[in-house]
């Protein structure tokens, strides 16, 4: 199992990158934190270390470290845009629990 991205968050990848100017990708890890113990971080990043897992999807570039591969196997990120604001989220299969922010969640 590995992790995808789905036609909504590649499109907004590519959006993001596109007023940037740059070959940057989206950096998706995951941090020791939050009120749930772990949390995602999103950031970009034009810089590809050799043991990224890079993601190629309708233009976009998504890298991830193996470390956070660990904690994000099975998972896909999505992009929502939604009337409370719109934002990166991960539909994550490993997280038992998340905090109502969806940015914090934790494993057993």
């Amino acid at each position: 199992m590995t992790f995808s991205v789905s036609p909504r968050a590649a499109a907004r990848i590519a959006e993001i990158v596109a007023t940037t100017g740059s070959a940057a990708a989206l950096r998706v890890a995951v941090l020791a934190g939050g009120c749930s113990g772990f949390q995602y971080s999103f950031d970009l990043d034009a810089g590809t270390a050799p043991d990224d897992l890079v993601i190629e999807r309708d233009g976009a570039r998504v890298l991830v470290d193996p470390t956070s591969l660990d904690l994000l196997a099975g998972a896909e990120l999505d992009f929502k845009d939604e009337l409370m604001g719109s934002y990166f989220s991960v539909r994550n299969p490993n997280a038992t629990s998340a905090c109502g922010c969806g940015i914090s969640f934790s494993v057993d």
